[in-house]
């Protein structure tokens, strides 16, 4: 379990925007980084190399892992079938049992259950009937969402009477799906977690977030929660990535109740939008922090030395950026996206201040 020294390759599968920071952050510790993705000029390839391939293409992976001296990813909706594919090639930090849980939310929900991580009730459901028996054990309102690749608001559907589970389930399209209780929370709030090779872990604080119509929309710490409730939201992220034996940076989203209970929502097994705001309010940001893991080297101090608040560029909104960049106290990110689409994120920027 020794460390990757300076000049070792972190090879990334994807190359998107999390990659792009990715690359940079490991370039700062002086690391090389090269990626993988299947689609022409991805942003992260103008930082980096970019090795293109279909996520089945074995002699590819195996061309790419000859090259590298581990493997990450920046999203999880890679197929657990190319980390089987890479893993018995080169180490791959997260392994295929992190990824495989997270792909599919009643896997994931039944696996939080089991580590002690509460979360809303929930019923698998893959038909009318299926359904209608959910929504007699769990009651209305409730949100159904498919299984697999929903994100960003997408593949969800309310259903607040009867009379909308025939047009919710005809919304899933065939996909399997669950069937989730509605969580009357006070907050949103996530923790950015790591886990070494060693099995040291470093929580950053937990950051209070607003979403828009399924979206992201900003990010800020301090959370409006007391100590003890920062305290045992940083605990429960620890204790899932123990329960998998985790190497790298995980974000854990959690419903704030008003009671002030927490509920798992979901987990990323990467790095994580709600951790942006660690690139300036952090000496070692989540970024630094997951290259530090995946590689082995001691974890970094997820300390916070000031206020933060980031908020998503989404769509046309990073045409901003003269005014942006013009703004004090205010740090722009932009992705390097060619085209700007409705519901794209584009970029961010972070305004700090004095800690209260």
């Amino acid at each position: 379990m020794s460390a990757l020294p300076p000049g070792s390759t972190v090879g990334i599968l994807g190359a998107g925007q999390l990659g792009r920071m990715l690359a940079v952050a490991a370039a700062r510790l002086g690391l090389r980084a090269r990626l993988y993705a299947p689609e022409a000029d991805p942003p992260a390839g103008h930082v980096a190399p970019v090795d293109r391939g279909g996520w089945g293409d074995a002699a590819a992976l195996a061309a790419f892992a000859a090259q590298v001296d581990v493997v990450t990813l920046e999203f999880e909706n890679v197929p657990v079938a190319t980390l089987e594919i890479l893993a018995p090639l080169v180490p791959v930090r997260p392994g295929p049992r992190a990824l495989a849980m997270a792909q599919d939310r009643v896997a994931e929900k039944t696996f939080l259950s089991e580590a002690g991580a509460p979360t809303v009730a929930f019923r698998p459901v893959d038909d009318a009937a299926s359904l209608e028996r959910a929504i007699t054990e769990l009651g209305l309102p409730a949100i159904l969402k498919t299984r697999r690749l929903g994100y960003d608001g997408k593949g969800q559907a309310r259903i607040a009477a009867p009379g909308d589970a025939a047009p919710a389930l005809a919304a899933m399209n065939g996909a399997p799906a669950v069937l989730e209780a509605m969580a009357p929370f006070a907050r949103e709030i996530s923790v950015v977690v790591a886990r070494g090779l060693d099995g040291a872990t470093a929580a950053y604080d937990p950051a209070e977030n607003v979403h828009e119509a399924g979206i992201l929309r900003r990010s800020a710490v301090p959370a409006g929660i007391y100590d003890e409730t920062r305290a045992r939201a940083q605990a429960i992220a620890a204790q899932i990535v123990a329960a998998l034996d985790y190497v790298g940076v995980m974000g854990v989203e959690f419903f704030h109740m008003p009671d002030g209970a927490l509920l798992v929502n979901e987990v990323a097994p990467r790095v994580h939008n709600t951790g942006h705001w660690t690139m300036e309010a952090c000496a070692v940001d989540q970024f630094s922090q997951h290259v530090r893991a995946v590689c082995g080297w001691p974890l970094g101090d997820p300390l916070r030395h000031c206020d933060a608040a980031m908020e998503n560029l989404i769509g046309d909104e990073a045409a901003d950026w003269a005014r942006l960049s013009a703004e004090p106290g205010a740090a722009l990110h932009l992705y390097g996206k060619a085209e700007a689409r409705p519901g794209r994120k584009m970029g961010h920027v972070t305004r700090t201040s004095r800690m209260a």
